[in-house]
């Protein structure tokens, strides 16, 4: 109605009017057409609802239209159920190298950490340990085997080779006495590896009194984590070491006064884990057993004393005598030279690791002590201060750095 347009008030009403009817109709129009459309689906649903054939098709096409839009391919894999699960089924199986100390510190080590070298390389750096402590134990295993260990109280614990904690090469480890359930004043004086346990090999085990022991390997294939008896024990007696032989083997037993006995293992009878043995060894007073071991034709035995003296003599000098008696001399004693600390065989590319009382530590090669007879007193092998003594003696032999 305005000067821009020129409408009359009819004409404005007119067009008003027209809009509003128009706009009304539409929305009707809407309204009836959705309101049939609901209708029908709710017809069909409950069509759907009440014939369970219909039903199914419809979550059949439905779930296939899901996996079309969102199928991947499936990770983890349904299988029969296999039982209980294991730890070990949860680790891989590999190979290890579990380092123990004569300080009774333990730990176990990737063998990717020691790279291979060729003979007469300086090595690499093993683990960083107290004074006056070196390795006692050296076993090349794998994360599933088996570990038995034998204390000085006649018991015996085993533990998997993935229980003992993996360390760096140069850590220190942890006291075994975490892992175990040792008495007090129980130490570990053996541990032997247990891949499996072949009914042909035995166990063989030496008393500080003399007293030894058979017994077949698979007599210790038991999961107690309480520890088992070994081997019945005399009061005030100890067990020195545990050895593996085949059964036919000559076993080679020194005192600490000297003496040596090697025998054939085929005189002690397979005994029960619980048995106490028979005699091995007849000690003079004072005297006890430090070292047993297999007589091998193609090496030497070591003796040092814990004044620093040794020597290495051939097994061949020793005859083989009868299980029980005293044996014969295995190195000649003076008062300054002191007693027999330890013995154990060697080959001749094998070194020795010395620790003194002080701590002081000397590697020497086994080339380097010479070879005497059995009366002989030995040579100079550790060079030791006032008051000093020698501690105790490990061998490193050469497959090991290799």
């Amino acid at each position: 109605m305005g000067k821009q347009f020129g409408f009359s008030e009819r004409q404005a009403i007119d067009i008003l009017d027209m809009q509003l009817r128009q706009l009304t109709r539409l929305s009707r129009i809407d309204l009836e057409t959705e309101q049939k459309d609901v209708q029908a689906q709710i017809k069909e649903l409950k069509a759907i609802l009440n014939d369970d054939k219909k039903l199914r098709a419809v979550i059949s096409k439905e779930l296939s239209a899901v996996r079309e839009t969102f199928a991947t391919d499936r990770v983890c894999k349904i299988t029969a159920d296999v039982g209980e699960m294991s730890v070990e089924d949860l680790v891989d199986n590999r190979e290890l190298v579990v380092v123990m100390t004569q300080a009774q510190y333990i730990k176990s080590v990737s063998a990717d950490s020691f790279r291979s070298q060729g003979r007469g390389g300086r090595g690499v750096s093993g683990a960083k340990m107290k004074d006056a402590d070196i390795v006692r134990n050296v076993i090349f295993t794998t994360s599933h085997a088996y570990l038995l260990f034998f204390s000085n109280r006649g018991r015996v614990y085993r533990l998997r080779a993935l229980e003992i904690p993996e360390r760096e090469r140069t850590a220190k480890g942890i006291p075994i006495v975490n892992l175990l359930p040792l008495q007090n004043g129980e130490t570990i004086q053996a541990i032997i590896d247990t891949r499996e346990f072949p009914g042909a090999r035995y166990l063989f085990f030496v008393s500080r009194q003399g007293q030894v022991k058979k017994t077949a390997f698979n007599e210790y294939d038991s999961s107690r984590r309480d520890g088992l008896i070994a081997l019945k024990l005399r009061p005030k007696d100890e067990l020195v070491r545990v050895i593996e032989t085949g059964g036919t083997d000559d076993v080679f037993i020194v005192s600490r006064g000297g003496q040596t006995i090697r025998f054939s293992e085929k005189q002690v009878r397979p005994m029960g884990r619980s048995a106490a043995g028979v005699r091995g060894m007849r000690l003079r007073a004072g005297d006890e057993v430090v070292s047993v071991d297999v007589a091998k034709d193609d090496a030497s035995i070591l003796l040092v004393t814990e004044s620093g003296y040794g020597k290495r003599t051939q097994i061949s000098n020793f005859t083989r005598k009868g299980r029980g008696g005293m044996g014969m001399i295995g190195i000649k004693l003076t008062g300054k030279k002191g007693r027999v600390v330890a013995a154990f065989m060697v080959g001749i590319e094998d070194e020795i690791v010395a620790v003194s009382s002080a701590g002081t530590t000397i590697r020497t090669p086994v080339k380097e002590i010479s070879s005497q007879g059995r009366a002989a007193t030995g040579v100079r092998v550790m060079s030791l201060g006032a008051g000093q003594v020698v501690a105790s003696v490990a061998p490193i032999l050469a497959s090991d750095e290799e």
